[in-house]
């Protein structure tokens, strides 16, 4: 059935439906009449009735006030934006006299005085709103800031894997903040680098975790490893995706890689790192007594560090099932340090195993605790100082 059919019968039913208002039975048998004869949603009825007695459907008046700033008016006005540079509608609105008088002057002002007239007239909000609407019209190209981390985030790629025959020195970092219970202030971070090949580990304090701090101890890290740097692999913190870090490792031409938000899985080693070395061995309390506790702090990584890498065990897991609400894991049979696992691994040299030996039958296990005990003591007591007064 064509639509003015339609319309005729809503026409014609019309004065019937507005006389049976109030009364049910007879609008349902009207609909059902209807709805079988059109093949029209039963529902759609009353409103299309409502429609054609407002004469939306078939009439030729329409509803509501008459345009009054029509489409001249809009060109008179985009004349003006554009001569102010497009400004804003509320920087541009004091100033429309002026710009149409500048016209004038020049003889360029081509609009009748009714439309200047209204121009004139139109008010903040409605010079807001068209003004808007010219923007979104004409002001396609748009420039993205190089600053947004949205913008870096798309340079450096997410790396999900796979980790397990990468060689050493691609690293997964993170860090650690030693806040206590408020992120409000100055306090101590804690940055923390863990190779996914050996599990050997370098731990660096920094007073915040601004961009130059960072950089300044991931120089320092460098230096440290006993291999190569071949891969960063951080989180997506700030301290990390940003132009200095991106620029140090491109100069240094180490592969700079990112985990994706909200995914710790990403970064699992440095992760489970965290909890098992950094807040194991400094605790979860708030270390904030100044830049000097810092470098105790680094001197208590540096030992650290040696203690970890050559006399503690690491056992990895091997598979991670799940079954049903639990997780079943199969772990590596036997445990080995991050040394041992350096020297046993075919990538890295014979030169760098026999520098590791040397320094290995230097170190004993029991003097290097005693050293961090007594360092660990240093720091709580810097600590307490700074508690009871300025900070340091």
């Amino acid at each position: 059935m064509n639509m003015t059919t339609k319309k005729d019968i809503f026409k014609e039913h019309l004065a019937d439906w507005l006389k049976a208002k109030g009364n049910r039975q007879k609008r349902g048998e009207m609909i059902k009449y209807i709805s079988q004869t059109i093949n029209v949603n039963p529902k759609s009825i009353g409103r299309a009735f409502k429609r054609h007695q407002m004469n939306k459907l078939g009439g030729t008046k329409k509803n509501g006030r008459p345009i009054y700033y029509t489409a001249d008016v809009n060109s008179a006005l985009k004349d003006v934006w554009e001569t102010a540079s497009c400004a804003c509608g509320e920087l541009l609105h004091p100033v429309i006299a002026d710009y149409v008088n500048g016209f004038k002057s020049e003889g360029r002002w081509n609009h009748s005085p009714e439309v200047t007239w209204k121009l004139l007239e139109m008010s903040e909000g409605t010079v807001k709103r068209r003004v808007n609407a010219l923007g979104r019209k004409y002001n396609t190209i748009r420039g993205k800031g190089s600053t947004k981390p949205s913008a870096l985030k798309n340079i450096i790629p997410v790396f999900k894997g796979p980790w397990d025959n990468l060689p050493p020195g691609n690293t997964q970092i993170d860090t650690v903040a030693h806040c206590g219970n408020t992120l409000a202030g100055d306090f101590v971070y804690s940055l923390s680098i863990v190779d996914y090949a050996t599990y050997w580990g370098v731990r660096r304090a920094q007073w915040n975790k601004g961009a130059m701090a960072t950089k300044d101890n991931m120089v320092v890290v460098k230096n440290r490893l006993p291999f190569s740097w071949l891969m960063g692999h951080p989180d997506t913190g700030c301290e990390f995706i940003n132009w200095v870090a991106k620029d140090w490792f491109d100069n240094n031409g180490i592969k700079y890689t990112r985990s994706e938000p909200y995914r710790k899985n990403d970064n699992m080693c440095v992760e489970e790192r965290n909890g098992h070395v950094v807040r194991k061995y400094l605790g979860w309390s708030r270390i904030d007594a100044g830049r000097k506790i810092v470098v105790v702090i680094n001197q208590y990584y540096e030992t650290l560090d040696l203690y970890l890498n050559h006399f503690h065990t690491v056992k990895r897991t091997l598979i991670k099932e799940r079954a049903g609400s639990k997780y079943i894991r199969i772990f590596e049979k036997k445990a080995r340090t991050p040394y041992q696992r350096l020297m046993s691994n075919e990538s890295i040299t014979q030169e760098t195993k026999d520098k590791m030996s040397k320094e290995h039958k230097l170190l004993n296990p029991l003097l290097l605790k005693e050293k961090l005990d007594k360092i660990h003591k240093e720091i709580f007591k810097l600590q307490k100082i700074g508690n009871q007064g300025t900070k340091i």
